[in-house]
């Protein structure tokens, strides 16, 4: 791959963004890797790497996390990913892109103007945001966004919601990574990244968890937000701009 280093550099930093603002690094890296390779590549990749950031952060904030919530969230999503990620097949990339490019403007120009934005604590929407956090995963590679939303109603401590969040998005990477590999995305040219980004996970889980003690959450959520419509407002540009 041409220009690894800023490759990793970039990885890095949606590792680090991703721990802090507990939506996962998927949510930056898809958009970042889809520079680098083509997208259902970028899917192929994301689904590993995410096996082992999750793995990385159920270890640094394994001190708690909600049974209830990983079976109302967890199985609901597990199951919409793999739909999500057969249905990738069928849809041209350039339309994924741009789906992608999209809903990361909308979900945080969203938050970003209604901070109180919040969903109730009930059991149907734990399941539902768990059906559609799993189902945007399959098709678009990052669902962590609904799926913060969906556990930030439930008032968690920050390593429980992380580990929760962790745990959940490890059954949805584990399920789409076999989708994904039967559908042809993962390719022998890519797999030297995956210890590469298996070190970036370790490195950007453990300075995402160091800032989270010193930085207040609204602080920080507001600047990952930020990120996010940035990232979604350069991924729509470069879609349009190579049609």
């Amino acid at each position: 791959m041409e220009n690894l280093p800023y490759f990793i550099l970039l990885s890095l930093l949606a590792e680090i963004l991703g721990t802090v603002g507990g939506f996962g690094s998927s949510l930056f890296f898809v958009p970042i890797a889809s520079y680098f390779l083509d997208f259902h590549s970028v899917l192929g990749i994301t689904a590993l790497f995410h096996v082992s950031s999750n793995i990385t952060k159920i270890f640094f904030f394994r001190k708690g996390y909600d049974k209830k919530l990983i079976i109302t969230v967890g199985i609901p999503a597990v199951l919409f990913v793999i739909i999500g990620a057969f249905l990738s097949k069928y849809i041209q990339t350039n339309i994924l892109e741009i789906s992608l490019a999209v809903f990361l403007i909308l979900v945080s120009s969203t938050l970003l103007i209604f901070k109180n934005l919040s969903v109730k604590p009930t059991l149907s929407n734990s399941i539902g945001g768990g059906v559609l956090s799993g189902l945007i995963a399959g098709l678009l590679g990052t669902g962590g966004a609904i799926r913060g939303i969906t556990l930030a109603a439930f008032n968690l401590k920050t390593e429980v919601f992380i580990a929760t969040s962790a745990i959940i998005d490890l059954g949805i990477d584990a399920s789409r990574s076999v989708v994904y590999y039967s559908n042809g995305y993962m390719h022998k040219d890519d797999l030297y990244l995956i210890p590469i980004l298996l070190v970036v996970s370790i490195i950007g889980t453990f300075i995402g968890k160091k800032i989270l003690t010193r930085m207040s959450d609204h602080q920080f959520k507001s600047v990952v937000l930020l990120l996010i419509f940035i990232t979604g407002i350069i991924t729509l540009v470069k879609v349009i701009s190579n049609n």
